[in-house]
């Protein structure tokens, strides 16, 4: 064992302020010189990531507390990314979980400390946001006993030390109201409490790859730990790929974590984390292993995804217009690209050769991937998310979701009836008495489709929704689509202003005056369930004539903006979310108004189906 390193994980569910604990150590660990410029939650080096405030790709760093070194994985807090925690909890020997003090365990800290106990990693809770008005800490950690117990914890793994801190003010009691004024608690916890990593040094080499980098300079770098063994820096080794070929290559850098820079170096002896150059063609869940003697080690195993969408290159009248890369040739070398990093993906050829099916987990982990390519360049549409279902012995499977609806006492109704025209099945309601009531769902997948934007809009903005994955269920049948039609442009040409005051009223606009439109694009969502063809560029015709009221300012209501994910979730089966680097748009699979399927009568039999 090497007795001066230790290996942990951070995990919690999204938003509880892991990266601002990250933030904190590095500052108070010495990491960073007094003249360095810091931003906030330095971790997060993704531009969507900071846009969005939460992680998306797990991340390595490493701090020195006295003579140890602490290297602190930052995993991500949404089930959609789980395929990230699930690599970096292979990287460690105990975790850090991290727990809102006021909100208490959510699904996601159910789902990555489900992953830490059966890898049988101590854990070290963390009750963080102590600082807030509303903050209960000892009924939360109560219900964390409760949910230690409920994952069948050994007792062990209960006799778990307990710290309560304010990550955004850099402090860690022991007690609550302590004199502490710093994490010196913390990181004197993480050394007593986590094991050092276990390895010969001198035994076979065995390393496993379980993330990937890429540098201009250097190209590929595998970021891996060393099980067992010594890594030196020019030694032929052998990579042991998921087929079962033992293929040779030459190490020609090695590289240490230290804060955010890494550091080169010339042997990695078992236990540490590192990152190595010089292996090109090296995948995640593949192994680095002795030439002459090899002893590889088990891939990885990661859950499946459970959610299907089509990419297709865009053939709208404006394609091309705006993107730079617009062929099928183009989509098939990014998503090839994106496989390499994002083990939780699945692409699959369809028949068409301008079509791929991706499957993931969720559609965060879609809209991520779709938002990241219009940013570099892309042009594609992607269709209606789908669930994937599957067949087992002989029945029909499909995935089942827990969903956590917390919303405030008023709207437990409004609730409660959407979720079940979803066949949603209520488990559990707790009222901490706060005026919000928090409700605990069995939902399948499909229903979690578009779920989100409605809730949000039932409730006025005021609902917390979360879900994870929970398994397969029987197939529960079709289940009813969206109850609205769309209003479509019946002509190509420019949207004007006195057209747009005309359709107002029919429903809700998507776009507004003097924007470019195409036949079968979709300017606005219909009140009723019919699709309605417009004219959204007809013009006031001009006469000699004068009167009073002719000449009134035309008043619009304000477009609804559509973001991606608000796009994706308003789709229906015969439309399409057109992708390019300045615009989102929709549009209907069929551009011809006179080829497209009435859509009232998919409607009326998609409701008698599921009723």
């Amino acid at each position: 064992m090497n007795s001066k390193l230790r290996n942990i994980a951070i995990i919690a569910h999204v938003d509880h302020g892991k990266t601002t604990l990250v933030d904190a150590m590095l500052r108070q660990s010495g990491i960073f010189s007094t003249h360095a410029h810091l931003v906030e939650r330095v971790m997060d080096s993704n531009d969507l990531e900071r846009e969005r405030g939460i992680t998306i790709l797990a991340k390595n760093t490493a701090v020195t507390y006295h003579d140890t070194k602490i290297n602190i994985v930052d995993t991500p807090g949404h089930s959609d990314f789980g395929g990230e925690v699930e690599r970096a909890l292979r990287m460690v020997d105990g975790v850090l979980l991290l727990v809102d003090a006021s909100e208490g365990p959510l699904p996601q800290t159910r789902y990555v400390l489900q992953k830490a106990l059966a890898a049988k990693l101590p854990p070290i809770i963390v009750l963080n946001k102590i600082d807030r008005a509303d903050a209960r800490p000892a009924a939360v950690l109560d219900e964390i006993y409760d949910l230690f117990i409920d994952l069948d914890a050994t007792e062990d793994q209960l006799d778990f030390p307990v710290l309560y801190t304010n990550a955004k003010t850099g402090v860690a009691h022991r007690v609550v109201g302590d004199s502490s004024t710093n994490l010196q608690p913390l990181f004197e916890t993480i050394v007593a409490s986590t094991p050092p990593p276990s390895g010969d040094a001198a035994a076979v080499l065995q390393i496993q790859v379980t993330n990937l980098d890429y540098s201009d300079y250097l190209g590929r770098l595998a970021i891996a730990r060393v099980f067992s063994g010594t890594l030196k820096r020019g030694t032929e080794v052998g990579i042991a790929k998921l087929s079962g070929v033992i293929q040779p290559t030459k190490i020609t850098k090695l590289f240490t974590f230290r804060g955010l820079e890494r550091d080169e170096a010339e042997e990695v002896a078992a236990g540490d984390i590192c990152a190595i150059a010089g292996v090109e063609g090296i995948q995640i869940g593949e192994s680095i292993t002795d030439l002459a003697n090899p002893a590889p080690l088990e891939p990885l195993l990661i859950d499946e995804p459970t959610l299907t969408m089509v990419f297709t290159v865009n053939t709208s009248p404006f394609a091309g217009r705006e993107g730079q890369y617009v062929t099928s040739r183009d989509l098939r070398a990014r998503l090839d690209r994106e496989l390499l990093t994002n083990v939780s993906l699945r692409i699959e050829d369809m028949g068409a050769t301008d079509s791929f099916r991706v499957l993931a987990r969720g559609e965060l982990q879609l809209a991520i991937l779709i938002e990241t390519m219009r940013r570099e360049g892309y042009e594609l549409m992607v269709g209606k998310p789908e669930i994937v279902v599957r067949t087992e012995n002989g029945k029909r499977v499909e995935p089942l979701e827990v969903l956590i609806v917390d919303c405030p006492e008023t709207f437990i109704g409004i609730v409660m009836e959407t979720l079940g025209t979803r066949r949603g099945e209520m488990v559990k309601m707790v009222n901490h008495h706060s005026g919000r009531v928090r409700m605990e769902f069995r939902i399948p997948s499909r229903g979690l489709i578009g779920l989100r934007g409605q809730l949000l809009t039932d409730t006025r903005g005021t609902s917390l929704i979360h879900s994870m994955l929970d398994g397969w269920t029987d197939y529960a049948g079709d289940m009813a689509s969206r109850l609205t039609g769309a209003l479509v442009s019946d002509r190509a040409g420019v949207s004007t202003a006195y057209a747009v005051w005309g359709i107002q009223e029919r429903g809700e606009m998507f776009v507004g005056p003097s924007l470019e439109v195409y036949e079968g694009m979709i300017v606005g969502e219909n009140a009723r369930e019919d699709d309605m063809n417009v004219n959204i560029t007809k013009e006031k015709k001009q006469t000699n004539m004068r009167s009073s009221s002719a000449d009134e300012a035309i008043r619009l209501i304000p477009p609804r903006e559509l973001t991606l994910e608000k796009a994706i979730e308003f789709i229906s089966d015969d439309e399409f979310v057109e992708v390019t680097p300045k615009s989102i748009r929709l549009r209907k699979k069929v551009l011809d108004a006179k080829k497209r399927p009435k859509r009232w009568q998919e409607i009326k039999a998609s409701v008698d189906s599921a009723s």
